[in-house]
């Protein structure tokens, strides 16, 4: 019981606080915050339409975000393996990572046009630079005692992939992960925000809601957004729990 409170307390604690704060706020600024039961309120009269535009975004997390992810693990591998691909690659990787995803957008619109396909990629491009950058400090991380046991043994280099350095990059796999989530969320809304076409979406319905300075409807579809990245984060770190049990150790910042 101690336990639970000493972990949970200081944290719960903070959220009543805010919550106070954000009240009394509200109630003496109603243009500039909505009351919390005003909130509440908004998403209880009309959950179908929070529904229909959860699943729309969460559509461009998984579909945008998953191809972001799975190809910045593959060309971070390819990078590992073959040090002429990442002489020739980083360079643009790194002109188009720092190219604002606002500008992007819109030309992807009229390059693909006012489908979901520019949602995915604005999505996919925010999870892919810190993705394959983790990935490839994983690959190269590799015990140099372990990796010449190998070579003792002759091992190929798929063998010398599968059995060391893939299972020894899966912390900083993760650590990318726990970057990526949050991140997915972030540029599923931002594509909403900047990319014509089909108004559907968390992010659409901010902008939507924000424009008729409706503030219930604004502040609970983002309050719909932060709860998804929480989600997100939270089973990530239970599926690091079940895959990574043998390691504790945060790479983050190594």
């Amino acid at each position: 019981m101690a336990r639970i409170v000493f972990d949970w307390g200081p944290p719960a604690l903070t959220f009543v606080i805010v919550a106070v704060l954000w009240q009394l706020v509200a109630i003496n600024n109603p243009y500039v915050l909505p009351t919390l039961d005003a909130i509440g309120n908004s998403l209880a009269s009309d959950p179908g339409m929070y529904w229909a535009n959860l699943l729309v975004t969460c559509q461009e997390v998984v579909i945008g975000a998953g191809a972001g992810i799975i190809c910045g693990f593959l060309l971070a591998v390819a990078m590992s393996e073959l040090p002429i691909v990442e002489k020739a690659v980083m360079p643009l990787i790194v002109v188009i990572m720092v190219t604002p995803v606002v500008a992007i957008a819109p030309a992807l619109v009229v390059a693909f046009g006012f489908g979901m396909l520019p949602k995915y990629i604005v999505t996919g491009l925010v999870v892919f630079f810190p993705m394959l950058v983790n990935s490839l400090a994983g690959l190269r991380d590799v015990d140099q005692k372990a990796l010449d046991v190998f070579k003792t043994l002759h091992a190929s280099r798929w063998e010398i992939f599968r059995d060391l350095r893939l299972p020894g990059c899966m912390p900083f796999v993760f650590a990318g992960l726990r970057i990526a989530m949050p991140l997915a969320v972030v540029g599923a809304a931002v594509a909403e925000f900047v990319a014509a076409g089909q108004q559907a979406g968390l992010g659409s319905l901010v902008t939507i809601a924000a424009a008729q300075a409706n503030l219930p409807v604004t502040w609970a579809s983002i309050a719909l957004l932060c709860l998804l990245g929480v989600l997100l984060v939270s089973l990530l770190a239970l599926l690091r729990k079940r895959i990574l049990w043998w390691s504790d150790e945060d790479v983050i910042g190594r």
